[in-house]
C-alpha cells in the first residue's frame, strides 16, 4: 500500500476539526478513515475573538494555537486507532490551521497552528503554512481546494464544485480549464444570526430561515452594498469583512427606512444571500453546469441545499454523490496538499488564485 497521509481542517464556522487518514496512488483518492472532534467552547470564543484586534494578542495567539495542535493530536490518534496504522507508517500530515487574518490585499494571511508540537505529539511530520508561498508570488493563498477538486473530478464535462463553510466558494470545472473564487458568506453569517437570536450555534436543516419570509429589497441592498460581490476573480475573503459588524451596519440602515424586520426575515434573507452569490457565480461563469456537487457544512442543510437546487438549472446534490463524503473534502484536499509537498509537487493553480506561477506550498516539520 502507498503511504497514507493525514488531512486536518478547522474551517471559519469553527464548529470542529476534521481529519482523514488516505491513500493517493494515483487515481480517485482511498479514504481510510474520518474523525472529528468538536471545537471546545472556550477555544471556539478566543478564536472568534482573535479575528478582530485585541489586548495582549501575540500570547493570545500563541496560546490559541498550542490549544489547536492539541486538538488535531486528538484527531491523529483517533485517526490511527481507526486504522490500525502506526504513526511511524504516515508520511505527513497536511494541517491547515485556524485563520484569524486573511489580508491578501495587505500581502499576509494568519492560520493559528502550533506544527511542530503536532510533529512532536502525534510522532508524524507535519505539513503546515499551506498559503504563505503562494501569497509570496502574488496570489491570494486561497483558495486552494480548487486544484484538488480538479485532480481528483477531472476537467472533461462542466461541473461544479461549491464549498459552503463560513464563506462560500466555487470551482467550476470545465474542458476549457479551472476557475475558482470565493462567493461570499454562507455558514459565518447564518449561524451568527441564527445563534444571536435562537441561542443555537447554527440553523438546523433550515427549520429558522424556513419560519421567517425572505425580503427581497433586502437582499438586493446587502448585494449592492458590497463592493467586493461585483469584483471579478481572482478573491478570496473572510472574517475579515464579512462578519457581524457588516450585517448590523446595514441592517441598521436599512430598518432605518423601512421599519424593523423580524429576525427570522433576517434568517431567511441571509440565507438566500448565499444561494444567491453562488448561483449567479455558476450561471454567469459556467452556463452549460451539468452538475453541482457541493461540500462543507452548507451540505448538511436541507433547506439551503434546497433553495440551491430551486436557483440552478442542473442537479444540486451532496458531494458524497460523487464519492467524496461532503463532511471530509476540506480535510482531504489538505492531506491531499501534504502529499504535492512531499513529492515537491505544485499545490496552486495560477489561475485561481492569482500568483505568478506554480509553487510547491507548506512548510515540513520533520517527526
Amino acid at each position: 500500500m502507498a503511504e497514507p497521509y493525514i488531512g486536518l481542517m478547522s474551517g471559519t464556522s469553527l464548529d470542529g476539526v476534521d481529519g482523514v487518514a488516505a491513500v493517493f496512488d494515483g487515481g480517485r483518492p482511498r479514504i481510510l478513515a474520518h474523525a472529528d472532534v468538536a471545537m471546545p467552547p472556550a477555544l471556539r470564543a478566543e478564536l472568534l475573538a482573535l479575528n478582530t484586534p485585541g489586548p495582549d494578542e501575540i500570547h493570545r495567539m500563541s496560546q490559541a494555537g498550542m490549544a489547536l495542535a492539541d486538538l488535531y493530536a486528538q484527531v491523529v490518534s483517533e485517526l490511527l486507532a481507526r486504522t490500525g496504522l502506526d504513526a511511524a507508517r504516515v508520511r505527513a500530515i497536511g494541517a491547515h490551521g485556524q485563520t484569524v487574518r486573511h489580508r491578501p490585499d495587505a500581502g499576509y494571511t494568519v492560520q493559528l497552528n502550533a506544527p511542530a508540537r503536532l510533529a512532536e505529539l502525534s510522532g508524524i511530520a507535519v505539513v503546515a503554512d499551506l498559503r504563505s508561498r503562494d501569497l509570496a508570488a502574488g496570489g491570494h493563498g486561497a483558495p486552494l481546494a480548487p486544484a484538488f477538486h480538479a485532480a481528483i473530478f477531472g476537467t472533461d464535462r462542466p461541473r461544479a464544485v461549491v464549498n459552503l463553510g463560513g464563506i462560500a466558494n466555487v470551482t467550476l470545472l470545465s474542458p476549457a480549464g479551472v476557475v475558482g473564487y470565493d462567493t461570499g458568506p454562507a455558514n459565518l453569517l447564518l449561524d451568527a444570526w441564527c445563534a444571536r437570536h435562537t441561542g443555537r450555534d447554527y440553523d438546523e436543516d433550515g427549520r429558522y430561515a424556513a419560519s421567517g419570509t425572505m425580503r427581497p429589497d433586502l437582499l438586493a441592498e446587502l448585494i449592492a452594498s458590497e463592493p467586493w460581490l461585483a469584483a471579478p476573480p481572482p478573491k478570496s475573503t473572510g472574517r475579515d469583512l464579512f462578519n457581524t459588524s457588516w450585517l448590523d451596519q446595514r441592517l441598521q440602515a436599512w430598518q432605518a427606512r423601512h421599519g424593523v424586520l423580524a429576525a427570522a426575515d433576517v434568517q431567511a434573507t441571509l440565507q438566500a444571500l448565499t444561494v444567491e452569490t453562488v448561483s449567479r457565480e455558476i450561471r454567469r461563469q459556467l452556463p452549460a453546469c451539468e452538475q453541482v456537487w457541493v461540500c462543507g457544512g452548507g451540505a448538511r442543510n436541507g433547506g439551503l441545499m434546497r433553495a440551491l437546487a430551486d436557483a440552478l438549472p442542473c442537479p444540486v446534490a451532496p458531494s458524497d454523490d460523487a464519492g467524496v463524503p461532503a463532511q471530509q473534502m476540506e480535510a482531504l484536499a489538505f492531506a491531499w496538499l501534504a502529499h504535492r509537498h512531499v513529492a515537491g509537487l505544485s499545490g496552486n493553480l495560477p489561475a485561481v488564485t492569482g500568483a505568478a506561477g506554480p509553487r510547491v506550498l507548506g512548510a515540513y516539520y520533520p517527526a
